[in-house]
């Protein structure tokens, strides 16, 4: 059934199991799909009655999914009946596709698809099929610009950007590394390049979130100084916060992470829930296929979850 509520025609194809696809909610996420995915990848597409881009989406990757013949499994679930697990990920922007692999998200996609990108996204997550030339590129890209490459990076992007003019990762991709290298205003004109039609492409919401951060983080101090405090009390959960914050303007991702997945364990409650919060932020300035965002998600679905 789709997500307005009609039927996809032609049943499913030969070999494929009957539960293939599903609806969840808080109280069976856990059996859906953090069990689930224990045996099979489970895909879970977040989304709304009124998200138009979600009823683009919904059809598609249903019928990529029976197609795949059991090699994934498709759940759903509707962020306004069920809002705390799409939060508690850190799910900003509908619609969302995180792939949950034994018992863990270790991959995503925001937007709508189309189908053939929706099939290559399955075939990577199930083995079946490597990436495209240009798919290979950015994710080198992405690889070289997180060990601090960003010469090696801004290569690749700019090869891509000069075969694929329209590609809004790697224009994403260059302004990210604008912001890793300090200059801000940089990573502002680099995102001015793209054309107004895909000036809010989900592709460059990472880009725009660091600048955010990185405009918030200059007021901080210095990093040894905030380490020195969190050292002398484990609980000075301001000054762990302070400290994600300044390790994330250095690109220290995955230190950022696990200082706030950190008071999430120690206060959940603390300023408002202010750590998992900062870290949603984080997420849509990594991105989701950043190694710093899975090891986060994973992180956290420990401490929600556990």
């Amino acid at each position: 059934m789709l997500a307005d509520g009609s039927n996809l025609g032609g049943g499913l194809p030969d070999g494929a199991p009957a539960d293939l696809i599903k609806d969840t909610t808080t109280a069976t996420f856990r059996e859906d799909v953090i069990a689930a995915s224990m045996r099979t990848p489970v895909l879970v597409d977040f989304w709304a009655p009124w998200c138009g881009p979600c009823k683009q989406l919904t059809p598609v990757i249903e019928k990529v999914v029976r197609a795949a013949k059991g090699k994934v499994k498709l759940v759903k679930m509707n962020i306004d009946e069920h809002p705390s697990i799409a939060g508690q990920l850190g799910i900003q922007s509908i619609p969302a596709v995180i792939a949950f692999v034994q018992g863990q998200p270790v991959d995503g996609f925001m937007g709508a698809q189309p189908e053939s990108q929706i099939k290559a996204f399955i075939d990577k997550l199930s083995g079946a099929a490597g990436p495209s030339p240009v798919e290979q590129a950015l994710e080198e890209a992405a690889t070289r610009a997180g060990k601090g490459d960003a010469q090696g990076a801004a290569e690749l992007y700019a090869a891509v950007l000069q075969r694929e003019p329209d590609n809004m990762v790697a224009l994403g991709g260059m302004a990210k590394l604008h912001v890793d290298l300090g200059d801000v205003d940089g990573a502002e004109q680099m995102l001015a390049m793209a054309p107004p039609e895909k000036a809010q492409d989900p592709a460059l919401v990472p880009a725009r979130k660091a600048i955010e951060l990185a405009r918030q983080a200059a007021a901080l101090g210095d990093v040894a100084e905030l380490e020195a405090r969190v050292s002398a009390n484990p609980d000075d959960h301001q000054a762990r916060f302070d400290l994600a914050l300044a390790l994330n303007a250095r690109n220290e991702r995955v230190r950022a992470a696990e200082a706030l997945v950190e008071i999430v364990r120690r206060d959940r409650s603390w300023n408002e829930d202010g750590a998992r919060k900062q870290l949603v932020e984080f997420f849509e300035a990594w991105g989701p296929k950043d190694e710093a965002t899975m090891v986060g998600r994973r992180k956290l679905s420990s401490v929600l979850f556990r």
